[in-house]
């Protein structure tokens, strides 16, 4: 079974956060969305990261951005669906790091256009309708058969990539890693998230032991709702409750920071 997301909680937070004005207490929200949605990430990156050589846990802090960057940009006069907006903004921030930052295999030229302007229109059909558009849909958008468009993502999928740990020896003196090569960007939102991250770990002393456990073996040790049943001695339906309730004990004591 997938690791728990309550998108029914994250679209009440979502509201909150449309209404919210003061920057502060707007990312302290956002940040506790994101925080709540990680699993979905972590799906997101280990499917795409389908070799074991793979950096997962790289491609899993790359995933957030694009995860933070449907928080912020979610409309839902647009599309009220956000679980398959984040899905697409998510997969797409991870496959263009991957094409970008640590390719090794380079697609034909016609390939590569091609993609290029599937993904142009696909981001396009996205903004129009609110929801990734389907194969067919960017088919007949590109005047083109649903084969050759398949053919073109299928190719754009096969690239490989290298760890970030690998040293850059393009040029003889150049002795930094791949890692070192990120942008600036990149590296500031992460730094936010990860401040905002010790508030919320701050907030977590607020909690009953017994909910704490919970929202550690959730979100900071990885383990699904199956492997947290087992390891408690409870079902698992037991733990879908207690998970939601540490969740809504968690976002009253952000609210209350944010008052203070």
């Amino acid at each position: 079974m997938f690791d728990f997301v309550n998108f029914e909680q994250v679209d009440d937070w979502l509201k909150e956060y449309l209404k919210l004005k003061n920057p502060q207490k707007k990312v302290q929200l956002q940040n506790l969305i994101t925080m709540a949605c990680m699993p979905l990430v972590k799906r997101v990156a280990r499917t795409l990261a389908r070799r074991s050589t793979d950096p997962v846990e790289d491609i899993i802090q790359i995933g957030s951005l694009g995860l933070i960057k449907a928080v912020r940009s979610f409309d839902p006069a647009v599309s009220t669906n956000f679980k398959s907006y984040a899905t697409y903004l998510i997969t797409g921030e991870i496959r263009h790091y991957l094409r970008d930052k640590a390719t090794m295999i380079k697609a034909p030229r016609a390939i590569q256009e091609l993609c290029y302007r599937v993904n142009k229109i696909t981001s396009e059909m996205l903004d129009e309708i609110g929801e990734k558009p389907t194969d067919k849909d960017i088919a007949d958008k590109m005047d083109m058969p649903v084969s050759d468009l398949k053919h073109a993502i299928d190719a754009d999928r096969r690239t490989s990539i290298i760890s970030l740990d690998q040293l850059n020896l393009q040029c003889e003196d150049d002795f930094t890693n791949w890692g070192d090569k990120i942008a600036d960007i990149s590296y500031e939102e992460m730094q936010e998230l990860k401040e905002d991250k010790l508030m919320l770990v701050d907030c977590l002393k607020g909690i009953e032991p017994e909910l704490k456990q919970i929202i550690d073996m959730t979100y900071f040790q990885d383990l699904s709702q199956k492997e947290i049943a087992e390891n408690l001695g409870i079902s698992q339906m037991q733990v879908s409750r207690k998970l939601k309730r540490a969740l809504n004990k968690l976002y009253a004591l952000v609210q209350q920071r944010q008052s203070a």
